[in-house]
C-alpha cells in the first residue's frame, strides 16, 4: 500500500470526530425530550388532581359498557347491517358473544351477537324457556334493577319476559328482534333514552355448560360526556389536546387540537431534514396513525400502562412535516382506584429543529476539518512520495553506473530525516564509488607493478640455467621443475599483458568517435561473419525489414558481438543453435543474442559482466589462460552507449541469451 493511500487512511480516522458529535447530538436530544416529557407529564398529573376535586363526571371504577354515539337511528330488525361502522369496536360478551351498544338523541340501542352451533329452542313464556338458550337482560337505574328473559323458538319478533316483580320507572315490556343463523342468533333491541339507564347487564345461557339460567352482572353505561368534556376544557392548556379515557381505553372527554407552534419560513425543515431526524436523530418514535384516528376507543400501551396506576409517555410523529408529538398518559385515582386515564398531546418542532441544526453544524464542521485534513495529508504524502522517488531514482542510476554518482545525490540538505537517509546514502555510493574506482584501476596498477618482478624472475631463471649448463652440473631430475617454472612465468606475463590491454581496451571505448550508422546493416554484416565459425551449429539471425537509424560507433558494436558469440560459441553443444536478433526500443535498440546450452548459475548472473570474471572451465596446463574479460568490454560497450548489458536464462529452459539495451551516443556540440 502506498503512502498516500496509508496517510489517507488515517485520515479518515478522523471520522471519529463527526460519529462523536453525532452521539452527542443523539444524547441532546435524548435529554431535551426527556425534559419536555417530564414537564407535560407534570401537567397532566396536575390536571388529573383538578378534575378529582372539581367533581368531575368520571367513570366508576371496575369493567364498564360504553355506548357509542349514532349519527342515525338503527332500524330494529335483528340484523347488523346498520351496526357496521361501529362493529370494529364491539364488547365481549362472556366467551362466546360480542355486544354493541350505541345511543342517539331518542333512542339506547342493544345488539348481541352468540356463536352457538347447537341450540334449544324455546319461547320466552315457555316453562321450559329457562332451559333452552336464552339471553338474560338486566336494567339499572341507580339502586334499582330489573331482569328480563329474552329467548324464541323461531327468528322473528320477541317479546322479553320479566324475571323480577315491576319496578317504577324500569319498563314491563320489551321487544327485540330474534335471528339465527347456522353460526348462532342474534339479538337486537331499543330502549328509549327517557328511562334514564345508567347500567345494563347482559348474560348468555347455555344449556351444554349448565349454571344458574337467571345469573346476570350489571355495568355501568358510559358514553362520550359533553359535560367531563366542558370541564377539560377549562383545564387544558393551549396547544394542548387533553382526552379523558376509561380504563379499558373507551373516550369520554376530549377538549383542544394539534397546533405546531408557529415558525419563521427559514425554520421550516424540509423533507430530508426530517428524514434526517427520524433516522439519525429521533429514537423510538412510533407512527401517528393509531393516535390520529377518530375512535371511540384508543388500544395503546401507554394507554394500559396508565390504567395500571403507572405514567407513561411516547413520541411520535406529528401530522405536520418535521413536527414530533408528545403524548403523556397519567391515571386518574380517586379513593386509590383508577377512574381514568388522562392523555394529553403536544405538538413540537423545537427538538427537532434543535437537532438538526446542531447535526447539521456538527456534520459541515467535521467534514470541514476532515476535508482539509485529508487535503494536507494527501500534499503531504505526495510530497513524500516524490521525495523518495528521487531517491530511488538516484540510487538505481548509482547501482546501473557501479555505485558512481554521475551527478549530486538528491535532497543532502534537506533538515528532516529524508534528508539524513539521503546523507548515509551520498556517503554509501561514495565509497561504492571509490571502490569500484579502485577495481578498475587495479589491472593497470598490477599490470604496472608486476612488470618488473616477472623481469627479474625470469631473467634470474636464464641465469640459473646458463650457469647450469656451463658447469654441467643440473641434475636430471631438476629439469621439469625448470620448465614448471618458466611455463609459470609465462603464463604471469600473459596476465598482465592482458591486464594492461584490458585498461587500453577502456580507453579506447571512451574515446570511440559516433556516427550516424544504420543498426541492421551493423548486425546484418556480423551474423554473416559468423556463419562459417559456426560450423556445425545452426546460427539464426531476426531483423527489422527497414532501415534502423542510430548515432553510435558501430566498431564498438561489432566488438561487443564479437565478445558475446566467442562467449556463446563455447557453450553451444555441436548441432546446437544461436539466434542474434535486432528489435526497436521505446529509448533505442536491443540486440540479443541466445544460444542453447547449460543455463546460468543464479549466483553470478549479477556479477557475468564484472572484469576477471569467467565461467569456462581452468585452462590446461601450456594453454593460455583465459581471463574473463569479454564480458566486460560487452558491458563497456553498452554503458558508452547509454545502455545496459543483461544476461538471463530463456523460459523454456532450453539456453542463455545475452542483450545489449542501447540508446545511442550523445551528439557532440561544435
Amino acid at each position: 500500500m502506498t503512502l498516500r493511500r496509508k496517510l489517507l487512511l488515517v485520515a479518515l480516522c478522523t471520522l471519529a470526530l463527526p460519529v462523536a458529535g453525532w452521539l452527542y447530538v443523539r444524547q441532546m436530544e435524548t435529554l431535551l425530550r426527556e425534559g419536555q416529557a417530564q414537564a407535560l407529564t407534570a401537567s397532566a398529573r396536575a390536571m388529573a388532581r383538578s378534575l378529582v376535586v372539581t367533581d368531575a363526571p368520571l367513570p366508576p371504577a371496575g369493567p364498564v359498557w360504553y355506548v357509542q354515539q349514532t349519527a342515525n337511528p338503527i332500524t330494529i330488525d335483528g340484523y347488523g347491517d346498520d351496526w357496521a361502522p361501529l362493529t370494529p369496536w364491539s364488547q365481549p360478551l362472556d366467551k362466546r358473544g360480542k355486544l354493541l351498544l350505541a345511543e342517539d338523541a331518542d333512542w339506547l340501542y342493544l345488539f348481541a351477537e352468540v356463536r352457538s352451533a347447537q341450540r334449544t329452542r324455546a319461547d320466552a313464556d315457555d316453562p321450559r324457556a329457562l332451559a333452552a338458550d336464552h339471553l338474560v337482560l338486566s336494567l339499572g337505574r341507580g339502586e334499582l334493577s330489573r331482569r328480563y328473559l329474552l329467548a324464541s323458538a323461531a327468528p322473528g319478533l320477541v317479546t322479553a319476559r320479566p324475571l323480577d316483580p315491576p319496578v317504577d320507572g324500569l319498563p314491563n315490556l320489551i321487544t327485540a328482534q330474534w335471528q339465527e343463523d347456522g353460526g348462532g342468533y342474534r339479538v337486537e333491541l331499543r330502549l328509549p333514552r327517557s328511562l334514564k339507564l345508567d347500567a345494563l347487564g347482559l348474560a348468555i345461557y347455555d344449556p351444554t355448560n349448565g349454571g344458574d339460567p337467571q345469573s346476570v352482572q350489571a355495568r355501568p353505561l358510559v358514553a362520550y360526556s359533553p359535560a367531563l368534556s366542558k370541564e377539560l376544557s377549562q383545564l387544558a392548556l393551549d396547544g394542548v389536546q387533553a382526552r379523558v379515557l376509561a380504563p379499558q381505553g373507551w373516550l369520554l372527554a376530549q377538549t383542544g387540537h394539534l397546533a405546531a407552534p408557529a415558525t419563521a419560513p427559514g425554520d421550516q425543515p424540509g423533507w430530508f431534514a426530517a428524514l434526517v431526524y427520524r433516522f439519525l436523530l429521533a429514537d423510538q418514535v412510533g407512527e401517528a396513525e393509531l393516535w390520529m384516528q377518530d375512535v371511540p376507543k384508543l388500544d395503546a400501551a401507554e394507554v394500559n400502562q396508565a390504567s395500571r396506576g403507572k405514567p407513561a409517555t411516547l413520541w411520535r410523529q406529528g401530522e405536520a412535516r418535521g413536527s414530533v408529538v408528545l403524548a403523556a398518559a397519567v391515571p386518574i385515582e380517586s379513593d386509590d382506584q383508577v377512574r381514568g386515564v388522562l392523555l394529553l398531546e403536544q405538538a413540537s418542532r423545537a427538538v427537532p429543529l434543535l437537532a438538526n441544526r446542531a447535526l447539521l453544524g456538527l456534520l459541515l464542521t467535521s467534514f470541514g476539518v476532515l476535508l482539509v485534513a485529508g487535503a494536507i495529508l494527501l500534499v503531504f504524502a505526495t510530497r513524500l512520495s516524490i521525495r523518495l522517488g528521487r531517491l530511488r531514482d538516484a540510487a538505481e542510476r548509482a547501482q546501473l553506473n557501479d555505485g558512481r554518482l554521475d551527478e549530486p545525490f538528491p535532497m543532502t540538505g534537506a533538515e528532516d530525516e529524508i534528508g539524513d537517509l539521503a546523507r548515509s546514502f551520498e556517503r554509501l555510493f561514495e565509497v561504492v564509488g571509490g571502490y569500484t574506482d579502485y577495481l578498475r584501476t587495479l589491472a593497470s596498477k598490477l599490470s604496472h607493478e608486476l612488470n618488473t618482478p616477472l623481469a627479474i624472475v625470469k631473467s634470474s631463471l636464464d641465469n640459473l640455467e646458463h650457469a647450469l649448463q656451463a658447469q654441467q652440473a643440473m641434475p636430471p631430475d631438476a629439469q621439469p621443475y625448470m620448465l614448471r617454472a618458466r611455463d609459470g612465468v609465462a603464463r604471469l606475463g600473459q596476465l598482465v599483458r592482458a591486464m594492461s590491454e584490458a585498461s587500453r581496451m577502456e580507453r579506447a571505448i571512451a574515446a570511440a568517435e559516433p556516427e550516424d550508422v544504420d543498426l541492421v546493416a551493423v548486425v546484418r554484416g556480423c551474423g554473416e561473419a559468423y556463419r562459417p565459425l559456426a560450423g556445425t551449429r545452426r546460427l539464426e539471425t531476426e531483423l527489422p525489414d527497414g532501415p534502423m537509424m542510430m548515432h553510435c560507433a558501430p566498431e564498438l558494436i561489432a566488438q561487443a558481438l564479437d565478445k558475446l558469440f566467442d562467449n556463446a560459441l563455447s557453450f553451444t553443444p555441436e548441432q546446437g543453435w544461436l539466434r542474434l536478433s535486432l528489435r526497436a526500443t521505446q529509448h533505442g535498440a536491443e540486440i540479443e543474442l541466445a544460444n542453447q546450452g547449460p543455463p546460468l548459475p543464479a549466483a553470478m548472473q549479477g556479477r557475468l559482466f564484472d572484469s576477471l570474471v569467467s565461467l569456462r572451465d581452468k585452462a590446461t596446463p601450456g594453454d593460455a589462460p583465459h581471463l574473463g574479460l569479454g564480458l566486460y568490454v560487452v558491458r563497456l560497450v553498452a554503458e558508452r552507449h547509454g545502455g545496459v548489458a543483461l544476461a538471463r536464462n530463456l523460459e523454456d529452459g532450453s539456453g542463455v541469451a545475452f542483450t545489449l539495451q542501447l540508446h545511442g551516443m550523445p551528439r557532440q556540440r561544435l
